[in-house]
């Protein structure tokens, strides 16, 4: 936590107290801060991915992270064709050392994996008490599929309404995880769609932020060229106002259908990136999406398909 600078007076601070949106940086990670920020989870895939998550060691090893100016690459192997006795693309999912109650994150993200078979994410939970504690899907989505979905999971009795300020589209309102096959409720940033894939890969990416607090949790994109970027997020300053960003994309508010409170916990941040599972390598899905074969074969078959499947992320700014 910084110490606030003396040109504040105190009763502007006061005054933004108050007001519940201003933020001080408590963590600000690039490059190698991610070693340093993050444990590379060397587990099985509990959405039963195409993918072995590898430790830290193998993945610099095999150059499936490193450091390049000030950004951070996570990706996943795209030279290994597979065998039926393999267990998996090699491929990276870290989990944060931290955990999170009330704050905002924001990332500026270059680069986010494309093509068939991928299932990128970023997103909050509590793994071991899943999904008592909550999961907070903030990018999310499979085989190219435009726009991203941000995405709540929840224990049970927890519901959106379906007419909150938000520039995104609900496509289901019921968060409880024992419903649906584990749906969520999901909002589609609908009003983008360089929001995800190669889209967002063309225009050179942008930032996704998410806040939560015991009120509401919301999510905002803005493209890497967007004039109206709020200028705490551009810059990563060390002070921001969310009373400033503007109608989020994802608006996910408190409710008498669900208690912010009572279904999120103290939650770790994960960035990572798996093949097919239960999303992407759903057979309906996969086949609408245009890709080919089935997709644990073209997953199998065609690494060089996978050469563009990576995250390259400038930064991470944790704001308590």
């Amino acid at each position: 936590m910084k110490t606030v600078s003396s040109s504040l007076t105190l009763a502007s601070l006061v005054g933004s107290a108050l007001a519940g949106a201003i933020y001080t940086l408590n963590e600000c990670v690039r490059g190698e801060g991610f070693y340093d920020s993050f444990n590379f989870e060397n587990i099985t895939d509990p959405t039963h991915g195409r993918v072995t998550y590898v430790n830290r060691t193998t993945a610099e090893s095999l150059n499936l992270t490193y450091v390049t100016g000030d950004t951070f690459i996570l990706r996943a192997d795209d030279t290994t064709v597979l065998n039926a006795n393999d267990t998996g693309r090699n491929s990276v999912r870290l989990r944060s050392n931290h955990q999170h109650y009330e704050h905002v994150v924001v990332f500026d993200i270059q680069h986010m994996p494309e093509g068939c078979g991928t299932w990128p994410a970023i997103w909050e939970t509590k793994e071991s008490d899943w999904p008592a504690s909550g999961e907070i899907d903030i990018l999310e989505g499979a085989n190219n599929v435009v726009p991203n979905q941000s995405t709540l999971h929840t224990s049970h009795n927890c519901s959106m309404p379906n007419n909150t300020l938000q520039s995104g589209t609900f496509t289901t309102t019921n968060c409880d995880a024992s419903v649906a096959y584990n749906v969520g409720c999901a909002v589609k940033l609908t009003e983008d769609k360089n929001s995800f894939g190669p889209g967002f890969n063309s225009i050179g990416g942008g930032w996704y932020a998410m806040e939560r607090t015991l009120h509401y949790i919301k999510v905002w994109f803005w493209e890497r060229c967007d004039p109206y970027v709020p200028l705490d997020v551009r810059s990563g300053a060390w002070i921001i106002d969310t009373d400033s960003w503007g109608t989020p994309a994802a608006n996910f508010p408190n409710n008498t259908e669900c208690d912010i409170q009572s279904h999120f916990g103290a939650n770790n941040i994960i960035i990572d990136l798996t093949f097919c599972g239960d999303w992407a390598g759903n057979a309906a899905l996969y086949n609408a999406s245009g890709c080919p074969l089935d997709c644990v074969s073209y997953v199998n078959n065609n690494p060089t398909a996978f050469t563009n499947a990576y995250f390259q992320i400038s930064s991470m700014n944790i704001y308590k």
